[in-house]
């Protein structure tokens, strides 16, 4: 038998098809793999000995933000630390193309309030030379890039290219104007966008407070983007969509599920879109989840996405803390981590910090929660919580995040989950076929939240520890089932013919690390990463990528293009 570029020998191979782990060897030459088989007798110009590993298909990340950081991180992390090799840019609506001439000011400003990535550095790190969809994706050609990446066009940017500021009103658009919308989306995905997105959740705002642009848009407008996908025959469509906004009733939501639902059915594609549990309607996810299965019962295919723990915001004296609203605490904000040290160290100013913080608190102390040490885990036991950590240690919450401060040289991170709070919600959530696994948020939020570590936690806390499902359905879930869904062909599952996307994972000693705030955003600006270990290799197209967590210098990422 002929030789091929590598061979990755004696692993435990789990396909991404939801077949059962199998003891075999994968051939790859150039990016595609030639061979999985149970021996392969030829030899590799390198070979990787995976005997007691785990080798999958390399993670497909379908809901990130790293749309700007790929101008200045192209491994990317968090991402690349935790087995993702294709990640999907251009979620909920917001995107850097189309951009009318003078337009690039706003859309960064736009990223900046809608996903926490600093203004200043998406103008300084990007070229901005691009007008149309097609042109941005030439620039996405031509930088290197450690992962594959690939992006929707987003309704935003869609709207404020062809309607200026009247892309802003809350009044219908006209017949005109949906038409000249309709053929900036029409280039996009002629030129290989992987579909439409969209936002309407109230949350989402422009500086100036208004709702960004295609929040308020009609069934007549979204109807006619799906009708573009439909001619087209591919790409998806994707919504942050309005859930539960002041409907006790549901009536809103249903109508909502419905548009989806219909829109899907017509165009005959899929629509994806974020679903969370929120202590606030407990009930909501669950039924949700029911009208999109009546939907698809009706012929559509209607997808929800959530996450595989809870979404919390992150504290650290390196960053924020729950008493910043309060004079001693703010000070600290001008200080840099080893300044801050001293400060909550000097026996004077402790004393006013405590003073200030048992007066005032942004939560209560009950609702917050350590982040032990060691390995990082978001169960959010009662034992954990910063009040009964307080309780145990015998002193105030302000006081004991002071002492764990000192303790640990700054690391300790407290966790104020404000999204997927019940594990059991998450669990039905993922129980279920119709919801798919997404929502990481890679590059975004990055001073708030650290998310993109969701493969390893997934895999580690629900698989490994918990044994809530298979490893073959767990890779399942990371693999073939996000690249169907956004029409990422060709990756997802080891078989021959595809491209060479792979991790070697020891599964036994896979280990995710507390999240660190580090201040490496252009004009250094911070943000918080998340490393982690057990991942002994990652192979994006036929090369080594990434070798026991370090970048071996490989930027081997292609442009995915529907």
């Amino acid at each position: 038998m002929a030789g091929a570029d590598l061979v990755i020998r004696h692993g435990d191979v789990v396909d991404g098809t939801g077949d059962e782990p199998r003891r075999a060897d994968v051939a790859i030459t150039g990016d595609r793999i030639v061979a999985v088989t149970d021996r392969y007798d030829g030899t590799g110009h390198r070979e990787i000995d995976a005997e007691g590993r785990v080798v999958t298909p390399g993670f497909v990340d379908i809901h990130t933000h790293l749309d700007a950081q790929l101008a200045w991180d192209p491994l990317p992390t968090s991402s690349c630390w935790h087995g993702v090799t294709s990640a999907v840019l251009g979620n909920c609506g917001v995107t850097f193309a189309p951009v009318a001439d003078g337009g690039a000011e706003f859309l960064a400003e736009m990223m900046e309030s809608v996903e926490d990535i600093p203004r200043r550095a998406i103008l300084e790190g990007m070229p901005w030379d691009w007008r149309t969809y097609g042109e941005y994706l030439a620039w996405i050609d031509r930088i290197p890039k450690g992962i594959n990446v690939g992006g929707m066009v987003g309704h935003c940017a869609v709207r404020l290219a062809a309607m200026g500021e009247r892309g802003m009103d809350e009044t219908p658009s006209s017949e005109p104007d949906i038409a000249a919308m309709c053929e900036l989306v029409d280039e996009a995905l002629t030129a290989g966008a992987l579909g439409f997105s969209t936002s309407r959740t109230l949350l989402h705002v422009v500086p100036d407070g208004r709702q960004v642009p295609g929040t308020f848009a009609d069934e007549t407008e979204l109807l006619a983007f799906g009708d573009v996908l439909g001619r087209h025959g591919k790409g998806i469509f994707e919504a942050a969509a309005r859930l539960g906004e002041r409907d006790r009733d549901l009536s809103k939501t249903r109508a909502e599920m419905a548009w989806m639902g219909e829109l899907s059915r017509r165009s005959g594609r899929p629509v994806s879109f974020g679903l969370v549990q929120s202590n606030r309607r407990p009930e909501l996810y669950r039924q949700v989840i029911e009208l999109a299965r009546a939907e698809n019962d009706k012929g559509a295919v209607v997808r929800p996405q959530t996450t595989a723990r809870g979404i919390g915001v992150l504290y650290n004296l390196a960053n924020r803390t729950p008493w910043d609203g309060n004079p001693s605490w703010r000070e600290l904000r001008a200080l840099d981590l080893a300044g801050r040290l001293a400060a909550i160290a000097d026996p004077d100013h402790r004393a006013r910090l405590v003073a200030e913080g048992d007066q005032k608190m942004s939560m209560g102390p009950d609702e917050v929660f350590v982040l032990p040490e060691g390995d990082a885990r978001y169960d959010c036991l009662p034992e954990d919580s910063l009040a009964a950590v307080a309780t145990a240690r015998g002193v105030s919450p302000a006081e004991a995040f002071i002492d764990l401060a000192i303790e640990t040289g700054g690391a300790v991170n407290l966790n104020y989950p404000i999204l997927n709070q019940s594990f059991e919600a998450v669990q039905e959530m993922l129980d279920d076929p119709v919801v798919t696994l997404g929502l990481a948020d890679a590059g975004a939020h990055v001073g708030q939240i650290m998310d993109s570590s969701q493969p390893t936690y997934f895999l580690t806390h629900w698989v490994r520890d918990r044994r809530r499902w298979t490893l073959a359905e767990a890779v399942r879930r990371l693999t073939s089932d996000t690249a169907d869904l956004f029409g990422i062909a060709e990756r997802g599952r080891l078989v021959a013919g595809n491209r060479a996307d792979v991790n070697v994972i020891d599964l036994e000693n896979l280990r995710l690390p507390q999240p660190e705030f580090v201040n490496d955003l252009p004009n250094g600006a911070g943000r918080y990463i998340q490393q982690a270990s057990g991942y002994d290799y990652t192979i994006v197209n036929g090369s080594v990528f990434m070798d026991h967590g370090e970048h071996t210098g490989s930027l081997a990422g292609a442009t995915l293009r529907s």
